[in-house]
């Protein structure tokens, strides 16, 4: 069974009881914090490895690397073929650091876009930027309502309650 497949089994299994959930969540969201603040300390530097590598290099074991890796390969500049990773599997962290701030605020993350290294790569003014940037974009526009007689938005020149408004 790919690593993948069995962090997804354990993380959204729902016959687990809230509590050991709960507590399986808290551990590692403590985790993710850890290695998150190890990385953007270093944010230009393209970290690479085997899984078990990366594991060790960050103090955790493949079961929770590959819990981290499944979060932040969505916000990697070259995402990681994660799902047939296996142990020796070579993968990249290479990052986009703006992609991956407004993913931590997509996610609701506060304990990760608030973390004190994101003040040694972007000011204040560029976090208010993409923390906007990132909230808008989950809004929906509406465009403006048609009217049964108002001409059809098609270009049929017809009304639309006698084209596509039937």
């Amino acid at each position: 069974m790919a690593l993948l497949e069995q962090w997804r089994k354990v993380a959204y299994n729902e016959n687990t009881d809230k509590g050991s959930l709960q507590k399986f969540w808290s551990n590692y969201f403590l985790l993710e914090k850890g290695i998150y603040e190890k990385l953007l300390a270093e944010p230009d530097v393209a970290v690479s490895g085997t899984v078990k590598e990366l594991a060790e290099k960050y103090g955790t074991d493949v079961f929770n690397m590959t819990g981290f890796l499944d979060g932040i390969n969505d916000s990697l500049k070259t995402p990681n073929n994660i799902e047939e990773m296996e142990e020796d599997t070579v993968v990249s962290l290479d990052f986009d650091k703006s992609l991956l701030y407004k993913n931590m605020i997509d996610a609701k993350a506060d304990w990760l876009y608030e973390l004190p290294q994101w003040d040694e790569i972007f000011t204040v003014e560029e976090k208010k930027k993409l923390y906007k940037e990132q909230k808008a974009s989950g809004t929906i526009v509406k465009g403006p309502k048609v009217g049964r007689n108002d001409p059809c938005p098609c270009g049929s020149g017809k009304k639309y309650k006698r084209c596509c408004g039937r």
